[in-house]
Formats: structure tokens, C-alpha cells, sequence
């Protein structure tokens, strides 16, 4: 993983030029001239449209080069440059930086140690000669993947914070849960409060815990799986994960909260649709990001 821009000396207008000597495919020509640079960031670049080979742009990595060519490299945008195996930012401006993260990765943590969504972000900011840093405005779990919204500063984040359901007023998740779950739409409603080990449980009347709201549809279903859109109107710690439980159908590969599946490796649960209206422009801003295709395997026919 890598957030550094590169730090060659060379602009659009005074690209990075390279003669072809001897014939090659155009992805192992430039990782030998780059200093063995990865095949992914070459992929990158190539998608990105910074690559030309005797003054035209290409994309195809196997492209066939031949002695006497010529390949420049031009510099990209700081957010071309950015690249992170751990996620894409999918928007920013001078405030915000939405981002679609995978699995596995935390939003935050107390230690420097621990590679984080948002430590990642801060080392773009410093890449980019940003002055500013990621604050946590909404959390997704570990194994949780899909979109997040970060703030460049403390006072938009904690507009956010403050009027949450006026400036959220859509959030979706996909998961695929074990069973065929029915009804095929309905609510869940209980008290949720965390134990002493930090496992969240869930009441049907008030425990002290905070109220939490969950609204599903099955989308497609079969004996075994059930690939299901769920609306949160609260959004309150492993709500979804804890929900899904009590209907007595455990997201897939969520072994805290009662799976005994892991046929698909990993927790089933991304987060694939953010609606918010902008602090400071007042206008409303709409993403969604496709569902993870391994939620698709266990429903071929669809």
C-alpha cells in the first residue's frame, strides 16, 4: 500500500520519457524503468490515462512494444496518485472525503500502530499537501465493507454529530444471511447494550441500552441464503449484525453474532448507499457502490 505521490520530476507538460529498445509488453517495460514499481500501481496508471506510447494514450498493460518507440509518463491528479489497497475515495471537496472501504480494515484505533481508514487518509493528506486531518463522522465495523464519510475538520464533523438525522437521511446495507428469511420485509425494534466482553445484545424492552430501529426487504432468496436490503433509522453499534440475529438468521461468516457459515469468508454485510446533505452547501449528496460479487454466489440463477 502506498499514499506517497511520486516524487519524479515531471509534470504533464514535461513527462517522463523512456525509449524503447528492445521489444516488450508495455507493463514489465515500465515496472523494469520504474525500479520494479507493482504490477497493481502500473494498472493504475494505465487506467488512469497517464501512459502514452508514441503520443497516444493507452490503457492496455500487454500492449506490444517494439525498438524505436517511445513511452511517457505523465503526472496525474493527487487523487490519481492515491492509491491504497484498503480502499477508494469516491468523493472529496474542501470538507468531505467519502470512501468505500473493504473488509477487514478498522475505521479508527487509540495505537499509531494499527493501519486504519483513517490513518490511511491522513498520510493522502500529507501526500497531497493537505493541511488537514480525517475525523470520524460515521463508523463501520472491521469486517463491514462499503461507504464511509470522513470530515476534513472537527467543527463539520461535529454538525454531523449533532444533527445526524437531518443530515443523513439514507443509509443502506446488502447482507446475505443464513435461511430463507420470512416475512420478506418487515422491522426490527429492541434496546441494545454491550456486556462486560463488549458483545452487544439486544432487548425487547428498555435495558438501559440505546433504541435501535431496523428496517429490512429480502431482495432474493433460496432454502439455504437470503440476500437482504437493510435500512437503518438508528445507527447504533453492531445494530444490523445484532438485528439479523434476532430474526433468527445470522449474517454469513458473523460468528459473534451467531453464524455457523463461513462458506463465502467473510462477514456479509456492506454498507452500499449513503445519501447526506453537505454542511455547508445544503445540497443533497447521493452514492452507492455495487454489491461485493461473492454475495451474488450463492444465488446463481439471479
Amino acid at each position: 500500500m502506498s499514499t506517497k505521490p511520486n516524487r519524479n520530476p515531471h509534470s504533464k507538460s514535461n513527462p517522463l520519457k523512456f525509449q524503447v529498445t528492445e521489444a516488450d509488453t508495455l507493463m514489465v517495460f515500465i515496472m523494469k524503468k520504474m525500479n520494479g514499481i507493482s504490477r497493481t500501481r502500473v494498472k493504475h496508471m494505465l487506467a488512469n490515462g497517464v501512459v502514452s506510447v508514441d503520443g497516444e494514450r493507452t490503457s492496455q498493460f500487454d500492449f506490444a512494444l517494439k525498438p524505436g518507440m517511445q513511452v511517457e509518463i505523465g503526472k496525474p491528479s493527487a487523487k490519481e496518485r492515491f492509491y491504497s489497497k484498503w480502499l477508494k475515495i469516491v468523493y472529496e471537496d474542501t470538507h468531505l472525503v467519502v470512501i468505500d472501504k473493504k473488509e477487514g480494515l478498522l475505521t479508527n484505533s487509540p495505537t499509531k500502530e494499527q493501519e486504519t481508514a483513517q490513518s490511511i487518509l491522513n498520510q493522502y493528506f500529507t501526500a497531497t499537501q493537505q493541511r488537514c486531518r480525517a475525523h470520524t463522522i460515521h463508523r463501520l465495523d472491521r469486517d463491514t465493507s462499503g461507504l464511509m464519510l470522513f470530515a476534513k475538520d472537527k467543527k463539520i464533523a461535529m454538525s454531523f454529530e449533532e444533527n445526524w438525522k437531518e443530515k443523513v437521511y439514507d443509509r443502506r446495507y446488502v447482507a446475505v444471511v443464513e435461511g430463507k428469511l420470512e416475512p420478506r420485509e418487515g422491522t426490527v425494534e429492541s434496546w441494545l447494550k454491550d456486556n462486560k466482553m463488549f458483545v452487544t445484545y439486544s432487548s425487547p424492552v428498555d435495558n438501559g441500552g440505546k433504541y435501535a430501529v431496523t428496517h429490512y426487504q429480502v431482495l432474493v432468496s433460496n432454502n439455504r441464503y437470503s440476500l437482504v436490503d437493510f435500512h437503518l433509522e438508528t445507527g447504533r453499534k453492531n445494530q444490523i449484525r445484532v438485528h439479523a440475529k434476532d430474526l433468527g438468521h445470522p449474517i454469513v461468516g458473523d460468528e459473534k453474532y451467531g453464524s455457523t457459515d463461513n462458506s463465502l469468508g467473510r462477514v456479509c454485510l456492506h454498507a452500499y448507499r449513503l445519501c447526506f446533505i453537505h454542511p455547508t452547501t445544503g445540497k443533497e449528496h447521493e452514492f452507492e457502490t455495487p454489491f461485493p460479487k461473492v454475495f451474488e454466489k450463492p444465488f446463481p440463477q439471479h
